[in-house]
């Protein structure tokens, strides 16, 4: 790809009375910087990397991107939760865009108003560093806090103990303005506030793409579709084989899913499951979705189905979701038309989550994601987190787990093929209109999962999204090799490839099924029987039968055979 992209979503587990605010209170407080050392790197790295575009004759941008190191961060970690436990700080910030000149401005601001910096202070890895390239520094694993005076000494003995580099630079005052001093000489005096909050509010022009209602009005449903048995099936193998929806395995394994040993749910499941803690067995649910061909059809819709997927995909847990935070990717924000997608983006996000309830408790943007003239596609990533009572009895995406096992659809399908992978796979097609989305009978929808989570109804729920039912029965016949008989209403090229919202394929016992049928009639939500688990192919009636040894070798080995993992034939 011209300008790959990754989001990364962190999430940490604390006692509410132990959060630590980023302020800088009481004057006569230290400050001090601690953890690694601070250098070239990263310089620009926010204004740079966001704010220009990659081509041929800029590759100097490159370098600015910072130089991280795990290692580091594992011990300034640690550092960190013992100066936490000994109550040795009032405050505390890291550095993160514009370095230490925005830790500064954010903490004085949030605090007693004032604060003086002496930049000779500040640990160096490069000595011929400028004032202007120490306060922009954007290198990583370190952090910025305020400790009273008398807790100094043991707050530089404890970074000594983890060997985390750490300097007092300056002091908490109650003047109103952040001074900075570098060699006798007083290079800044601001008013914090005014840099860290009353900014300038740009109000960039915006307006529609031209190629908009032309991309909307070239509907999917001109394309062939193929009705065959050996049609369908071979639609099919070609869907679960393209790298959007393979088997991702051959990456995901090669990382420690169970460090620490609290991870219940993990890759390939909808979410992953955390446990949190071992005495109530109470647990945490995530997940990140987004689609930027959704979001190219119609950047409102497109957000707020990433709100709605990754919000299912905890519900199909078993959890309850919460909160969210998100990654807006875009293009040049001085293009218009990019402006625009933005904006519009902003306004399905914000909708989504006030229909759903949903906090967004925090994240990011990422602009001028484009390789020359050639934007991405308006790609706004939600992660959304919930909440188990108790993880022992989270719902996972594999059939075959009980015998007799019974198969069923939840929610509506239909004729939607806008921004699918059927239309992008099969056709290279991109245009029409992106699924219709439901947020209110998302929220129905998770309610009854929970709901059949805590009373045992289920023994598998997997949300149907990208590649439609045909790509979920797949996950779902190959997580455990047991297969399935389906028997599909209506049309079946529909009822296998569209990519309708809110949808959840489940299984259960008789009685378990039974149970979650009559939840979804109070509900609302429509409940279709498909079928059982048994066997060691994919039966689709009027599609013949797949083995799964089939579904499997099309599944697997797309991503190994890409990266020369194994050699075709």
């Amino acid at each position: 790809a011209g300008n790959p992209l990754v989001n990364v979503l962190c999430v940490g587990v604390m006692r509410h009375e132990d959060i630590k605010l980023a302020r800088a209170p009481g004057p006569g407080n230290a400050v001090i910087i601690f953890g690694s050392r601070t250098g070239p790197d990263g310089i620009g790295g926010a204004s740079i990397l966001a704010s220009e575009t990659f081509d041929d004759q800029k590759p100097t941008k490159r370098p600015s991107v910072q130089v991280g190191d795990p290692f580091t961060e594992k011990l300034l970690i640690e550092c960190c939760l013992e100066i936490f436990a000994g109550d040795l700080v009032v405050g505390i910030q890291d550095f993160g865009a514009a370095g230490l000149s925005c830790a500064t401005t954010e903490l004085a601001s949030a605090g007693a108003g004032g604060m003086h910096v002496v930049l000779d202070e500040v640990p160096l890895r490069d000595q011929t560093m400028t004032c202007e390239e120490i306060l922009m520094s954007e290198s990583q694993e370190r952090m910025c806090a305020i400790a009273e005076p008398d807790k100094v000494d043991q707050f530089l003995k404890i970074c000594a103990k983890w060997e985390v580099l750490a300097a007092v630079i300056g002091t908490v005052n109650n003047s109103g303005r952040l001074t900075v001093e570098w060699r006798g000489e007083q290079i800044v005096d601001v008013p914090p506030r005014t840099v860290a909050h009353d900014g300038p509010v740009y109000e960039r022009p915006l307006s529609r793409p031209p190629d908009q209602d032309d991309l909307q009005a070239d509907d999917p449903d001109r394309l062939p579709r193929l009705s065959s048995p050996d049609e369908l099936r071979d639609t099919m193998l070609r869907l679960i084989a393209h790298p959007n929806l393979a088997d991702k395995s051959w990456v995901t394994e090669q990382y420690d899913s169970y460090v620490r040993g609290n991870t219940v749910l993990s890759q390939p499941e909808d979410a992953g499951v955390l446990r949190i803690d071992e005495q109530t067995h109470r647990g945490i649910a995530l997940s990140t979705d987004g689609n930027g061909r959704y979001g190219r059809l119609d950047p409102y819709v497109g957000a707020q189905l990433a709100v709605a997927e990754a919000y299912r995909n905890v519900a199909t847990t078993g959890a309850t979701p919460i909160a969210i935070t998100d990654c807006l990717n875009f293009g040049s924000p001085e293009e218009p038309a990019v402006m625009w997608q933005f904006s519009e983006s902003i306004r399905g996000i914000a909708d989504a989550c006030r229909e759903l309830g949903l906090p967004v408790t925090g994240g990011n943007v990422s602009f001028y994601n484009q390789t020359g003239d050639v934007a991405i596609h308006p790609t706004p990533v939600i992660g959304v987190l919930g909440v188990l009572d108790d993880v022992r009895l989270r719902l996972r995406q594999g059939l075959g787990r009980v015998a007799g096992e019974q198969i069923a659809l939840l929610g509506q399908t239909r004729a939607e093929f806008g921004g699918s992978q059927w239309a992008g796979v099969m056709h290279g097609h991109l245009g029409g209109l992106p699924p219709t989305v439901d947020l209110a009978a998302e929220a129905q929808l998770a309610a009854v999962l929970a709901q059949a989570a805590a009373h045992q109804w289920l023994t598998a729920a997997h949300d149907v999204s990208d590649g439609g039912l045909a790509a979920t029965l797949t996950e779902s016949v190959l997580r455990y090799g047991v297969g399935a008989q389906i028997r599909l209403p209506g049309d079946l090229f529909v009822a296998l490839f569209a990519e309708s919202s809110g949808r959840v394929l489940v299984a259960g016992t008789l009685d378990g099924l039974a149970a979650l049928e009559a939840a979804c009639a109070v509900a609302e939500i429509l409940m279709t029987r498909l079928g059982t688990a048994g066997g060691d192919q994919l039966a689709i009636e009027g599609v013949t039968s797949i083995p799964l040894a089939d579904l499997r070798t099309a599944w697997t080995e797309t991503l190994p055979r890409l990266f020369g993992a194994v050699t075709t034939p």
